[in-house]
């Protein structure tokens, strides 16, 4: 692709929002939770823009795609562990509802991504 850093993609800068607002909620959450639910929704919220910086720096497109669905992969585990954050009345629906929008957008992005340079590998390819 076209872009010259992963930190020139909106999905990892958007995402690298979302670490942060994973951080300032899960801060409220109940101390028995730190080794269950916060530190789970920590590490899927930093697995997304992880996994785009990584894909980013592989020398495929291909290769790319892989830690891109990664990313993907981790915004649905974050979902889930939004709604269970909700249904256990950890965060609001409100906060569940605000974050789950992002969430999708993200995902949405980082679809948009996976599409694009699947294109370019099958033209490459000659297919």
């Amino acid at each position: 692709m076209g872009t010259s850093s992963y930190k020139d993609l909106k999905a990892w800068q958007r995402s690298m929002q979302l670490v942060q607002e994973i951080y300032r909620i899960t801060l409220t959450f109940p101390k028995n939770e730190t080794f269950g639910l916060t530190s789970q929704m920590r590490i899927a919220a930093i697995s997304i823009p992880s996994n785009i910086a990584e894909g980013k720096g592989r020398s495929t497109d291909r290769d790319f795609i892989h830690f891109l669905c990664n990313a993907r992969g981790s915004v649905l585990e974050l979902e889930t562990q939004l709604m269970i954050a909700n249904g256990l009345g950890y965060i609001t629906k409100e906060q569940a509802e605000a974050l789950m929008n992002e969430t999708e957008q993200i995902g949405k992005m980082l679809n948009g991504l996976i599409h694009a340079l699947e294109k370019s590998v099958a033209a490459a390819s000659g297919r």
